[in-house]
């Protein structure tokens, strides 16, 4: 992992329950197809250090697509069709944003770059299988990483998007953090509050009202 993530979460990744998670995952590897491709299940946390964390924007399981995972909750490789929960996202950012320019592929590098952890879950999955590395230790985790980031830092902004991702609100103090929700951005429930959520152009109030650089969520073409 990134070092500062290092210093702030290594020691859980010898606990036996990784152990465990790591010999399930060597098999897996070797006897499946599994995303994302290993050398970028920890991309999230080589793309926004710990010391930059701004925003957490929480996903769930990585896409189960060719192709699609490269270890950003929400964001797919540039050469592969943008997922409609995406294309609901960049839609709610055109709301905030009247001047976003929809980019051509869903790449989010660039929000991670710039202090926006996109992390799922659950950090691997079997092709076409939704779900199938759930409860083997990723959400043991994750919960782990999201409590860290309670404890050790201030008024960072987590945006919370569907009923899995609002459970895991009892993890974060709500005195030094905050909190924003709303449905998930998926086809299923975005009508129902998530394309007009604007949590994005919130997002950017509470870090201008902490003294803080705002995120520029334009996505370069």
């Amino acid at each position: 992992m990134e070092k500062s993530w290092e210093k702030a979460v290594g020691i859980e990744l010898h606990k036996p329950y990784m152990k465990e998670l790591k010999i399930f995952l060597q098999k897996e590897y070797k006897t499946n197809l599994i995303f994302p491709p290993a050398k970028q299940i920890f991309q999230a946390f080589d793309k926004t250090p710990f010391d930059e964390i701004k925003v957490v924007i929480l996903g769930q399981d990585p896409y189960h697509r060719k192709g699609q995972a490269h270890g950003l909750a929400f964001s797919v490789q540039k050469n592969v069709q943008i997922p409609p929960s995406l294309r609901n996202i960049y839609l709610a950012i055109k709301n905030d944003y009247p001047d976003f320019i929809t980019p051509p592929h869903g790449n989010l590098s660039s929000w991670a770059e710039q202090g926006v952890l996109l992390l799922n879950t659950v950090l691997t999955v079997r092709e076409g299988q939704a779900g199938s590395h759930h409860h083997r230790g990723w959400e043991q985790f994750t919960d782990r990483i999201i409590q860290t980031i309670s404890d050790k830092k201030e008024k960072v902004i987590f945006l919370l998007w569907g009923s899995p991702a609002k459970r895991k609100e009892i993890l974060i103090d709500t005195t030094k953090h905050y909190i924003l929700k709303s449905v998930h951005p998926s086809p299923l429930s975005a009508y129902r509050g998530f394309l007009d959520c604007h949590h994005f152009k919130k997002s950017n109030e509470i870090l201008s009202e902490n003294g803080q650089v705002i995120i520029d969520w334009q996505i370069p073409i």
